[in-house]
């Protein structure tokens, strides 16, 4: 097999003994020329040592020095050669010693040495910028496992409470009055079932979106509106046409987990005011007070603020925020000075839009 290595050391060795052979015949060549031309302007009565006439004799020692240059100048180009091999061979080595590592580093990569990295230094050319690409895939890799491994586990947790009861209950019996423990039963049943179309619902716009089309946000945000039940919550709203590029059901569960979210975390009189303007739709409720150095749980799955007592499951809001990347959007919470939260989703094609994929803060 050709190594790249051999390739490039017969490259640098072959444009080396290139130059250099042209240079050496010319030089010969031209040494040639110019004895000829000075031994025609000598004067035809010549002589050398011992009353010998000098140019008979000068061809005859030309033809002598030429032949031992060509000698010398074709054992020159073969030590060159053994030079230019061993040379290449030592600069390919070199230039391609950070190409080994990261080929060692990937062959070594596994779930349990994701941590690892090649940390290339030297000089800002390409070897390291490809060095740093691969070490920033890693990062979001590792990122992206663990946040895998949280989600696995937290689901199974979730799930592993629902499915205990059910199984107790159908291991004890239900007595002739069962009516409490079949109500404990289907509460439980309805939660898992709820948790586990939240899970699904979070795979699919985490795993992006296959067909788009045009969808008028703004009769979705009507349609959520007229079917989000109070609680005594007094629940307001505004919307101005605006279309959105994406998948119906998924835009509708978005903006159902936003009011449910507004309505859930609240209190009793509290209220909720949706407005979607320009591109811009934000979901603004009163509530408990949460604090800023949590908010960067609100959007983790399963992640539940010990200030609100709302029983879901903790998916309500990166559900959202797995949409709002979905359809290039970007999603922002800030706190209300009185309590609650303002939750924010500026779509492409907005005023404010930021860039596609925005973070969920």
């Amino acid at each position: 097999m050709t190594t790249i290595r051999i390739r490039l050391t017969l490259i640098y060795s072959g444009l080396f003994l290139l130059t250099s052979v042209v240079l050496l015949l010319t030089v010969n060549l031209l040494l040639r020329q110019a004895l000829k031309t000075r031994i025609a302007r000598l004067p035809r009565g010549a002589v050398a040592p011992g009353d010998r006439p000098l140019r008979p004799q000068l061809p005859e020692l030309v033809n002598g020095v030429i032949g031992y240059q060509w000698e010398m100048t074709a054992f020159t180009v073969g030590i060159l050669t053994l030079v230019s091999l061993a040379v290449g061979w030592l600069v390919a080595g070199r230039i391609l010693r950070p190409i080994h590592r990261i080929t060692a580093t990937a062959q070594r990569l596994s779930l349990s040495t994701l941590h690892e990295r090649i940390a290339l230094t030297g000089p800002k050319d390409e070897l390291k910028e490809l060095a740093d690409t691969f070490d920033a895939m890693l990062d979001r890799l590792e990122r992206s496992v663990e946040g895998q491994r949280r989600f696995i586990a937290n689901a199974s947790h979730e799930l592993r409470t629902p499915l205990a009861v059910q199984r107790a209950a159908i291991e004890i019996g239900l007595p002739e009055d069962g009516a409490e423990i079949r109500g404990t039963l289907l509460r439980h049943n309805r939660r898992a079932e709820n948790l586990i179309d939240a899970l699904l619902v979070l795979a699919q716009a985490e795993n992006g979106l296959d067909n788009r089309r045009p969808v008028a946000l703004d009769q979705a945000v009507r349609l959520v509106l007229a079917e989000t039940g109070s609680d005594g919550v007094t629940v307001t709203g505004r919307a101005e046409p605006f279309v959105v590029d994406g998948d119906p059901v998924l835009l509708n569960r978005l903006v159902t987990n936003l009011l449910d979210n507004a309505v859930r975390y609240n209190h009793p009189g509290g209220t909720v005011e949706v407005t979607l303007s320009r591109g811009v739709l934000t979901v603004r409720n009163t509530g408990p007070h949460v604090p800023q150095e949590r908010f960067g749980d609100l959007f983790e799955p399963f992640r539940r603020l010990q200030t609100t007592p709302g029983q879901g499951a903790g998916l309500g809001l990166s559900i959202v925020a797995a949409i709002a990347k979905a359809h290039g959007a970007d999603v922002r919470a800030s706190p209300n000075p009185g309590g609650g939260l303002e939750l924010v989703v500026v779509f492409a094609g907005s005023e404010d839009a930021s860039p596609a994929g925005g973070t969920a803060e």
